[in-house]
């Protein structure tokens, strides 16, 4: 009995994914079909202590980038959503810290080094408006990546409903950023 590639692909590449592939007597074909959405949507886990490092630093790197542009905005486009992002990382840290505290993991007081030379490339910018969106539409697309992963597969129930909230105002963040240009 001959199995079809169709039905063989997604299977091969959940071994591939799994580190099963190699010797395991399945013979897999030099292409293989792409996996399907299941596994490429299939989210990286990272500790709690990975999530509230990762998430403090682009609560941080939020609030600090929105004082700038606070102070060197030109658009008032780009003023208002500082003043909307400020407010709302305002929250999502301290729902962090207070969650990352019964946990006994507390929240970066500095950014991750990623973050710090964004923001010493935005505190520098000639083109501080054009520098902002640019990294804000990186960092809230990161920040939805991070939050909603974790919200769905984290490990601490304790993180879980954070990282759900955090999620949902960085959506609303994305969507701001894309209708105010």
């Amino acid at each position: 009995m001959r199995r079809s590639t169709k039905a063989i692909a997604p299977l091969a590449a959940v071994l591939l994914v799994g580190g099963c592939g190699r010797g395991a007597g399945v013979r897999q074909p030099a292409v293989v079909a792409a996996p399907s959405p299941a596994v490429i949507a299939a989210p990286v886990m990272i500790s709690a202590a990975a999530y509230v490092a990762a998430a403090s630093s682009i609560d941080l790197f939020e609030m600090k980038s929105a004082e700038l542009a606070l102070q060197r905005a030109r658009e008032p486009a780009n003023r208002a959503f500082a003043e909307r992002v400020l407010s709302a990382h305002q929250g999502t840290s301290a729902q962090l810290s207070y969650a990352g505290r019964r946990l006994n993991l507390l929240p970066a007081a500095r950014l991750n080094p990623e973050h710090q030379a964004m923001l010493d490339q935005l505190a520098s910018a000639s083109d501080f408006d054009g520098i902002y969106r640019a990294q804000q539409r990186v960092v809230v697309e990161q920040g939805v990546r991070l939050h909603g992963g974790y919200a769905r597969s984290g490990g601490s129930p304790t993180l879980r409903p954070v990282a759900e909230n955090a999620e949902n105002v960085m959506r609303a963040n994305l969507q701001a950023l894309r209708g105010s240009r």
